[in-house]
């Protein structure tokens, strides 16, 4: 996965809480076995109406979602990640993430950034107001700006997690960290036992 170090951005609102995995991504979707492409299926039902946030025109290209409350809950679906991903997302800005879609993103550079309620539903009604405003994510000194309405507020994200974010570590990146170790442990291993031999 990429590094993560800030992100400024427009910011799309979603003014909807308890947003589960099924309306993120549907299952009609999981059929697929490639990685990508789940972008055009991201709120696919919820697309058919022509209202609805992500077919307004001014809001195109933006690479944060500020969504209600409880974004995230339902099945443990990375699809629902690379969805908001392949879409453009780099962010997503709530008040309360169900845990395993958190986990979700983290491991795949999508940054989860909870904050006050008071303080999403400002950033929230700002973007709503004008959708050229600006949203800075900044990872590496955890904190979110929004220089339009002078808001500069931190949030919480653990050291483990935001390590992995700045140098771009998934789990194999982080597996791969340890690979003298590895090769060190496989080097000392018996004749005798299994080992798996890489495929031509």
């Amino acid at each position: 996965m990429e590094a993560v170090r800030e992100i400024v951005a427009r910011a799309v609102p979603l003014d909807r809480s308890d947003v589960d995995t099924d309306q993120i991504i549907p299952s009609d979707w999981l059929k697929r076995v490639e990685r990508t492409g789940f972008g055009e299926g991201l709120f696919s039902e919820w697309r058919e109406s022509s209202d609805f946030v992500l077919n307004q025109e001014h809001y195109e290209g933006a690479e944060v979602l500020v969504a209600g409350p409880n974004f995230g809950t339902g099945s443990s679906r990375e699809h629902a990640v690379w969805a908001l991903q392949d879409h453009g997302f780099r962010a997503v800005i709530s008040s309360r993430f169900a845990d395993i879609f958190r986990n979700n993103s983290l491991k795949t550079g999508l940054v989860p950034v909870e904050l006050p309620e008071p303080v999403v539903e400002r950033i929230m009604r700002a973007v709503e107001d004008d959708p050229t405003i600006e949203v800075v994510v900044d990872v590496v000194d955890r904190r979110v700006a929004v220089p339009a309405i002078d808001l500069d507020e931190p949030f919480a994200l653990d050291d483990h997690h935001h390590h992995r974010l700045l140098h771009g570590l998934d789990d194999i990146g982080l597996t791969l960290q340890h690979e003298e170790e590895i090769t060190a442990y496989e080097g000392g291993r018996p004749s005798w036992a299994p080992e798996v031999t890489p495929s031509a």
